[in-house]
């Protein structure tokens, strides 16, 4: 019987040791950040939790920089996956409140589901190897996916208004509606009870509100010229 696997087909060993000692370093690291934190979090502790030489390391990542870029690189991609499931179904009736709720409560789902990438993110934001360009290009990434995100929730709460008022107002609330969802996480963080999901309410009337003025304004005809 044939089998599809590379690594049946033929696949050179040295090539699944590669990506198995990769994997084993992500999954290392991200160990050792939800235990120590970004501080403990050096190449000498990455090797004495694999047992892979200094130099496994430097050749899959480079600099310290390129490896916990790696490792947001993977917890962005199991995010937004997890954001693209959550938001699958959205409603099509609904006040703007009630659907601008729904997508709140299951963003917060998704963020409360994974607090060591939010984490991650904000340890590298504000850690020295914010300056290098692996890792900032990977923080815009993140940010831009993540506001992305946010314009595709409330131009579809909005959506009753148009496609162009609803466009416009996603565009201009996504930064908002992203730092929002950063005070909560940090607020949860800070104290166990103040959940994200328990902020959802007081996001929702703010948002809702923010967006139904600006539907106004955007209805509003510009003032002509004498």
């Amino acid at each position: 019987m044939k089998s599809g696997t590379k690594a049946e087909a033929g696949e050179p060993t040295g090539n699944r040791r590669g990506r198995r000692s990769k994997e084993e370093i992500l999954d290392a690291t991200a160990r050792v950040m939800a235990l120590r934190g970004y501080a403990g979090t050096t190449i000498s502790t990455i090797t004495a939790e694999t047992g892979l030489p200094r130099s496994a390391i430097y050749h899959h990542f480079h600099s310290k920089g390129g490896l916990l870029s790696a490792v947001m690189a993977r917890g962005a991609g199991e995010f937004f996956a997890a954001m693209r499931a959550a938001h699958s179904d959205p409603p099509a009736g609904g006040t703007h409140r009630e659907r601008m709720a729904w997508y709140l409560d299951r963003t917060a789902q998704v963020f409360t589901a994974n607090p060591e990438f939010m984490r991650l993110h904000f340890l590298l934001m504000l850690s020295d190897e914010a300056a290098e360009a692996e890792v900032a290009e990977m923080n815009r990434q993140v940010r831009d996916e993540g506001r992305a995100y946010m314009r595709v929730m409330i131009s579809s709460a909005f959506a009753d208004q148009g496609p162009e008022i609803a466009r416009a107002v996603a565009e201009e609330l996504d930064y908002f509606t992203i730092a929002g969802f950063d005070g909560a996480f940090i607020a949860s963080q800070a104290d166990a009870g103040r959940t994200i999901a328990a902020q959802m309410a007081h996001l929702t009337d703010a948002m809702v509100a923010l967006g139904e003025a600006a539907v106004a304004r955007h209805k509003t005809p510009a003032p002509q010229g004498n």
